[in-house]
């Protein structure tokens, strides 16, 4: 009986074995094609399901790769990468991809000058496009993060194959007023705070500014100017008015790039928005007990971290509902 019950055991411990293998996520290298060159993703699958949702996940401002780290500073957090296996344990696929000219998709860059953006919106386009031609997947949600939020709801609209949309850490007001406020907050000059204001209205107005004093070139210089009044036509309170779908806003309580009050505008923009706000949860998606700035740059180069585990509930929670 000894033995047999060795046996069973063993049987019933491969069996558990097995099991788990069967719902290991699997994960597609995919590819958009576009006249500049190719724009690479990663699709992962929940393992042991023949249809699920699937939601597409847009990496937010500068050098971000589809994982959410960031060139700048080498800062690795696998904000993303996390999120979507999170959504993948849950029964949810996911792609997210590097945007064109970073990672992967470095070959489908763009002159610096010559890049907008709504070149961004129309690559998500694209990837909505993609998904909706896949027959394993049941609904599309759009989901941005930073900067991706109001790629996001700009792409989605029009395309009805999409049920759902969130905003994660997304901005609530548009990019020229974020500007003025980092620059009132690092404390410069008067002098300073109305300069960029001049500069700001005039690229508001669809105009290039010229003469643009050295210590603004970074932020100001000629090849970047088209991108800024592409960007600054866009207020994100009035563009998510106009997305149809269900939508969830979520933001972090102490994320020190976004505010809480960016999401209350976003909210005041789609009353009928879900509005989630998370303890603790910081701009790349961890939890952080601190504002202080040496305590956040912990998370955001730490590539173990979990992100928050509300965020990943919820956000599934959210798409399981969508029909």
């Amino acid at each position: 009986m000894k033995h047999l019950n060795f046996i069973l055991t063993g049987l019933f411990f491969l069996c558990g074995l097995c099991c788990r293998a069967q719902v290991l996520p699997l994960e597609e290298n995919v590819v958009l094609n576009t006249k500049e060159g190719q724009i690479k993703g990663k699709l992962l699958l929940p393992g042991g399901v023949k249809t699920c949702p699937v939601v597409l996940i847009i990496a937010g401002s500068g050098p971000t790769d589809m994982d959410g780290n960031s060139a700048i500073g080498n800062l690795r957090n696998n904000s993303l990468k996390f999120l979507a296996e999170g959504l993948a344990a849950n029964g949810i696929a996911s792609l997210r991809f590097d945007k064109r000219g970073i990672g992967t998709s470095a070959s489908a860059g763009k002159e610096e000058a010559k890049l907008c953006f709504e070149d961004y919106v129309n690559d998500v386009t694209g990837w909505i496009d993609y998904l909706a031609k896949e027959k394993r997947f049941t609904t599309i949600t759009v989901a941005g993060h930073s900067e991706g939020a109001l790629i996001g709801m700009l792409a989605c609209q029009n395309r009805p194959k999409v049920k759902g949309y969130i905003s994660i850490a997304g901005a609530g007001r548009p990019a020229y007023e974020i500007i003025e406020a980092q620059v009132a907050a690092q404390q410069n000059p008067e002098a300073v705070r109305k300069e960029v204001a001049s500069i700001n209205e005039s690229l508001k107005n669809g105009k290039e500014v010229s003469d643009v004093p050295a210590y603004l070139q970074s932020l100001y210089r000629a090849s970047v100017q088209p991108y800024m009044i592409s960007w600054f036509k866009y207020n994100p309170r009035t563009v998510i008015a106009s997305v149809k779908v269900p939508v969830l806003i979520v933001q972090g309580k102490n994320d020190i790039q976004v505010s809480v009050e960016d999401a209350e505008f976003l909210k005041k923009g789609c009353p009928t928005a879900e509005l989630l706000l998370i303890d603790k949860m910081n701009h790349v998606l961890k939890d952080c007990e601190s504002k202080t700035v040496q305590q956040q740059m912990l998370t955001y180069g730490n590539p173990s971290l979990p992100v928050n585990s509300t965020l990943i509930a919820s956000v599934s929670t959210f798409v399981e509902k969508l029909k």
